[in-house]
């Protein structure tokens, strides 16, 4: 039933995997097979982030939950004047493109920091929860607009601004453009003048301790020409942590930002990881620890969250997976089955991280691991990561299947970094299918619980309830299979008899996610459900309720003034356990203030 201002409800998605042919085990459906899938809504309970479904770049028809604003330009920002450098990504030219992209009025251009106040502003009017914000520390960022600039335009030079941490004086709304310097102090202490603390509703939340410093001397030569060395990277961080603790004791930091596995193992070969590396196994341990005994000398945590991002090595017909191009079948089979790499320790993917670092795999636990011993209640970000095929089913199938596994294992934290944004509705129809699925804001549940397929090739499962509804179940489910449809065996151990199911879904013929065939013969909490090849699909499973009262909002069977007041903070949001069909006095399909208008009258008469 629908809501007029905030939808509540839970939301399943199980998700069927697809076949990466060098994979060992793999099954090959002559025509429908069986796959049996066993949850446990009393097992492994745990809270879902609400910021995993998150972007780096506006969808056009996608309901999300964070926003990054980050990349390679934004080490070269400057918050001053909002000019910025693009590094090797374009001629190193500076310029004020940031100032269109995010669509800054013109009038505001020459106000301090507005490329970052108008993204901000624009995830408070969409409704987005969270931002999260990249602070500079590569040493310099663009003085002004000067176009490309010359290989000999190295900083410091005429072309650029020293970054100082530390204004070491009064913090100024209105900074000083002419002093040659720009200050983070300052940079921060204007944003929360301007929106207040992390710990109020229009505060910015998290600040990122820049972008990819690994890769500095390759993506921004003339700001940081010599490479990044640990010990570099680590007293930045701590510095540049310090300043937003100190301004924002509420806000989250995230760092470092690290590209990829060489960056995770030992810093893209860091001039001096040898002479730090000691006992750690990789840079990802070096960092942790040291920011955990950073912390504990400053007597505050300065790291809130471990930043990676993720844009996976995996191969399938010769050809990396992240790739737009989707004729290849053995890739398109291959990119459905490269989420495994984050928490199946059955799975090798082709790659040369499966070949020479199968160590390191799979990711989640193995960084979790790290977290837990050398800097505990870390979170975990992944600030960019994308899987390719973005409007083809593989892509979407992977896309789901990633957001699957990212409330199933605990990160806390992810933001999709857009590689096609002509052509992403499949990726679009993922983040859907678990934030909208029903066309009516309808979202996946809150809570994960135990959801195991018994075919991990062929397909993928996730489960969840919602902690506010105890008759609803949200099942994930994808059929990975390139050309069987499978017939999926539900077993479902649960202290609720569940009734009846609906079902959303998309496949390979469209992007759209359209209602599918009810469950059919729920009996004892179990079903068998058939899903075509190449389909992720969202089941929504109820529980049988007595026969609704109208008016009895609050199901106690009695229309009073009680109700009225539950229906109230139903409309205000700040509740959602209320009887819908009890509510929807006007039979109109929608709770809203006619419904509120019908109660009264009835209240009264009574």
């Amino acid at each position: 039933m629908k809501r007029n201002k905030i939808l509540v409800s839970a939301l399943a998605i199980a998700f069927s995997s697809m076949v990466l042919t060098p994979v060992s085990g793999l099954k090959v459906f002559a025509d429908t097979a069986d796959v049996n899938v066993n949850i446990d809504t009393n097992a492994e309970k745990q809270a879902i982030s609400p910021y995993i479904y998150g972007t780096n770049q506006d969808f056009s028809n996608a309901k999300v939950t964070a926003r990054r604003i980050g990349g390679n330009r934004s080490t070269g920002y400057n918050w001053e004047n909002n000019d910025s450098n693009a590094g090797t990504d374009w001629k190193n030219e500076s310029d004020n493109y940031w100032l269109t992209l995010y669509d800054v009025p013109k009038e505001k251009y020459n106000e301090p920091a507005s490329v970052y106040t108008a993204f901000h502003d624009k995830s408070l009017a969409m409704g987005v929860p969270y931002s999260l914000v990249t602070l500079q520390a590569g040493g310099y960022v663009a003085a002004d607009q000067s176009g490309p600039l010359a290989n000999t335009d190295v900083a410091p030079s005429s072309k650029w601004k020293k970054v100082e941490f530390n204004k070491n004086g009064p913090l100024s709304l209105t900074p000083d453009t002419t002093d040659g310097s720009v200050y983070m102090d300052e940079f921060v202490n204007y944003l929360v003048n301007k929106y207040g603390s992390a710990s109020g509703s229009k505060g910015i939340k998290g600040y990122s301790l820049d972008n990819e410093p690994s890769l500095w001397p390759s993506t921004h030569p003339l700001i940081h020409p010599d490479k990044t060395k640990c010990s570099e990277v680590l007293d930045k961080d701590t510095q540049l942590a310090q300043v937003v603790k100190k301004i924002d004791p509420a806000a989250e930091t995230f760092g470092p930002a690290l590209f990829g596995f060489s960056a995770f193992n030992d810093f893209n070969s860091s001039p001096d990881w040898s002479s730090v590396k000691g006992n750690y196994q990789w840079f990802i341990d070096y960092y942790l620890d040291n920011m955990k005994k950073n912390s504990d000398a400053a007597g505050k945590r300065l790291l809130d969250a471990l930043d990676l991002h993720w844009y996976p090595e995996a191969k399938g017909g010769g050809q990396r997976v992240t790739t737009s191009d989707t004729s290849n079948v053995d890739c398109n089979k291959a990119r459905m089955q490269a989420p495994r790499s984050l928490w199946d320790s059955t799975y090798t993917e082709d790659s040369w991280i499966g070949q020479w670092c199968k160590w390191g795999l799979p990711l989640i636990p193995k960084v979790k691991s790290s977290i837990d011993k050398y800097y505990p209640g870390t979170k975990l970000s992944f600030s960019e990561y994308n899987y390719g095929g973005e409007d083809h089913i593989s892509g979407g199938i992977a896309q789901a299947d990633a957001l699957g596994v990212f409330g199933k294992y605990g990160v806390y934290f992810a933001t999709y970094w857009e590689c096609n944004s002509d052509k992403n509705n499949y990726v679009q129809s993922a983040f859907n299918l678990y934030n909208n699925y029903d066309g009516n804001n309808s979202k996946y549940g809150d809570t994960d619980v135990k959801c195991d397929t018994s075919d991990i090739n062929n397909s993928s499962t996730y489960a969840s309830v919602t902690s506010n509804d105890g008759n609803k179940m949200d099942i994930i489910v994808m059929n990975k299979n390139y050309t069987d449809s499978i017939n999926f065996n539900f077993n479902v151990s649960s202290n609720k008899n569940y009734t009846s199911g609906q079902v959303w879904g998309f496949d390979s013929n469209s992007s759209n996610i359209t209602k599918r065939d009810d469950v059919s013969s729920i009996s004892g909490n179990k079903f068998t459900y058939k899903i075509p090849a190449l389909t992720a699909v969202h089941i929504v499973l109820t529980t049988a309720q007595k026969s609704s009262v109208k008016g009895d909002v609050n199901g106690d069977g009695v229309v009073n003034g009680r109700d009225l007041m539950e229906l109230r903070k139903y409309l205000a949001g700040s509740t959602s356990n209320i009887d819908l069909n009890a509510a929807d006095l006007n039979n109109d399909g929608a709770v809203n203030g006619r419904d509120l208008l019908e109660l009264i009258k009835l209240v009264f008469e009574k």
